[in-house]
C-alpha cells in the first residue's frame, strides 16, 4: 500500500513537472517575437572598431564604441525590439563570425563584393564612398602612373586591398603591405615604412586634422561601391533591416546621421 502511495507521489510531481516546463517554454518563445537575433532580447553587431568615423573607440567615454555604424545599429536594434550587444574584432574575421553565429550581423563600412555574396547576405546599401589616396604632401603623386614603384598600404580584407591589387593587374608597379588596423598603417605611413594608404574618403578627416602635411590625393577609378549590412545566408532580418533603412531614407534619419558624423 506504502509503494503505491509512493508510486502516485511520484507521478503526479512528474505531471507537474512537465506542465510548469511546457509554461515556460511557451513563455520563452512568446517573448522572443523577432527571429534572427542571439537571444534574450539582444542582437549582436560584429565591427571593427578602427575606422571613423564609421565605428571608432571614444577614449573620452570609457572607451565606448560609436560611430555612424554604430548609430544605425542601435537604430535597427530598436526597431526590430532588440538591445545592441557590439563585438569588436578584424575586420578580415568579421565574415568568419557572421558564419559561424558569433554575431547576428555585421557593420563595419563593408561592401557586398562578388566574394563575400556568395557566404552571406547584404542589406541594401545606406552609403556610398569613394576609395582615395592618403599620403604626404611631397609624394609627388599626380597620376596612376605616378604609383608606379611605391608601397600601398591597405586594410586587410577590405575593398581598399582588392582597389591595390586591381592596380597591380592593370600593369601598375606598386607593393601591397596589408595590416589588420587602420592605426597601424598610418603609423607605417608617418614612419616612412609606406608611401600611401588606399582609404575610404570619408575615413581621411581625422588623420588630415592631425597631420598638417598628410594629403588626400583622388585619382583612383572608382566604381559604384557602398556600405551594407551583412546577415547571414537567408536570415529573416534581412527584409525588415531594408524597410528600415529605406524609411530611414525617407524621413530624413539616414541624413541626418551622415552629416552627424560626415560633416
Amino acid at each position: 500500500m506504502k509503494k503505491l502511495v509512493m508510486l502516485s507521489s511520484v507521478l503526479v510531481l512528474l505531471v507537474v513537472m512537465v506542465a510548469c516546463g511546457e509554461d515556460a517554454s511557451t513563455a520563452t518563445n512568446d517573448g522572443d517575437t523577432n527571429d534572427g537575433g542571439s537571444g534574450n532580447g539582444v542582437l549582436t553587431m560584429g565591427t571593427s572598431a578602427d575606422y571613423e568615423p564609421f565605428q571608432f573607440i571614444d577614449l573620452e567615454n570609457n572607451n565606448e564604441i560609436i560611430g555612424f555604424d554604430v548609430d544605425l545599429a542601435r537604430h535597427i536594434a530598436a526597431e526590430l525590439g532588440y538591445e545592441l550587444e557590439i563585438v569588436d574584432m578584424n575586420f578580415n574575421s568579421l565574415i568568419t563570425a557572421l558564419r559561424s553565429g558569433r554575431v547576428d550581423m555585421v557593420l563595419a563600412g563593408m561592401t557586398p563584393t562578388s566574394e563575400r555574396l556568395e557566404v552571406v547576405d547584404f542589406s541594401d546599401i545606406y552609403h556610398f564612398g569613394r576609395n582615395v589616396l592618403l599620403t604626404f604632401d611631397d609624394a609627388l603623386i599626380n597620376s596612376l602612373e605616378d604609383l608606379n614603384g611605391i608601397i600601398l598600404g591597405a586594410q586587410s580584407g577590405s575593398i581598399q586591398a582588392d582597389a591595390a591589387v586591381e592596380l597591380q593587374e592593370s600593369g601598375i608597379d606598386v607593393e601591397l603591405r596589408e595590416m589588420d588596423r587602420m592605426p597601424d598603417l598610418v603609423q607605417q605611413l608617418l614612419s616612412r615604412r609606406i608611401d600611401a594608404i588606399v582609404i575610404e574618403e570619408m575615413v581621411t578627416a581625422v588623420y588630415l586634422e592631425n597631420n598638417e602635411n598628410f594629403v588626400l590625393i583622388d585619382i583612383l577609378e572608382q566604381n559604384d561601391k557602398g556600405s551594407a549590412v551583412a546577415l547571414p545566408q537567408g536570415s529573416e532580418l534581412t527584409e525588415q533591416i531594408n524597410e528600415i533603412i529605406a524609411k530611414m531614407q525617407e524621413n530624413g534619419e539616414l541624413e541626418a546621421l551622415a552629416i552627424k558624423w560626415f560633416q
